[in-house]
């Protein structure tokens, strides 16, 4: 994880690249649906028998509302939990607040950029849910894979061996919510792809500033969030003396 910290500008400035490159092309575009956005919203109309609907729906009502603030707030647990004893209150509760005013600027942001592009939704006759205000980038699409990227931030500063299962439920969820809004007839496939872009980078910046300000070093002694574990989960060095030597024991950092 440090390696990624040190080269954040670059993670930061490439997922917004990108997603200012799907901005540049839309607008290019007159801001309307190129033709492979159409046959997606056309296909999804005729390929919706009731109970894919009812789980399409049942799906896409995960990226907003309580349920993203929910994990923002799990996330803020695992990370206010994390060598706890060593911390200051007003440390913890700043690290569980962290992740939910973090989602929180990030919605704020996703909808100045939606109202300023202003790019018209799929045609009303084609949507399976409702639906409010501009289609580009996606709301639910945005907030989804935030909540779900901030969790995985968070598990993989305290528990390293449990990042492999919950990115992968992390990912799972996120592609659900963004496919589900296609899938309904409420966004377009680019309102979901630059989403996905800029919660990229919306999150590489939160992780940056969160390696700032709670770094992974040792918060003091006996800080580990396990015996023999060190900030980072891994097992401390322990060197064994030799036969017969009688020196006092050594802990891991």
């Amino acid at each position: 994880m440090s390696a990624i910290l040190r080269r954040w500008p670059a993670v930061v400035a490439a997922a917004l690249a990108a997603f200012a490159a799907v901005a540049v092309a839309l607008a290019a575009h007159g801001w309307g649906p190129f033709g492979f956005e159409r046959a997606a919203i056309d296909w999804s109309a005729h390929h919706r028998p009731p109970g894919a609907r009812r789980v399409a729906i049942g799906v896409t009502v995960l990226g907003t509302g309580v349920a993203p603030y929910l994990v923002s707030l799990i996330a803020g647990l695992v990370l206010a939990r994390r060598r706890a004893a060593a911390r200051p209150r007003r440390a913890r509760v700043a690290l569980l607040l962290a992740p939910v005013l973090w989602l929180a600027c990030g919605q704020l942001l996703r909808d100045a950029l939606m109202h300023g592009f202003g790019r018209p939704r799929p045609p009303v006759a084609r949507w399976a849910t409702s639906a409010a205000g501009f289609s580009f980038p996606s709301g639910h699409s945005f907030t989804s894979a935030v909540c779900a990227g901030l969790l995985v931030v968070a598990v993989a500063r305290r528990r390293p061996s449990w990042t492999p299962i919950t990115s992968a439920t992390a990912v799972l969820y996120a592609v659900a919510v963004g496919l589900s809004r296609v899938y309904l007839g409420v966004h377009w496939p680019l309102d979901v792809l630059g989403s996905w872009l800029l919660a990229a980078g919306w999150l590489a910046a939160g992780f940056a500033l969160l390696g700032r300000v709670d770094p992974l070093g040792p918060v003091g002694p006996g800080s580990g969030d396990a015996a023999g574990t060190d900030g980072e989960g891994r097992a401390g060095d322990v060197k064994s003396e030799g036969a017969g030597e009688s020196s006092g024991p050594r802990g891991g950092a």
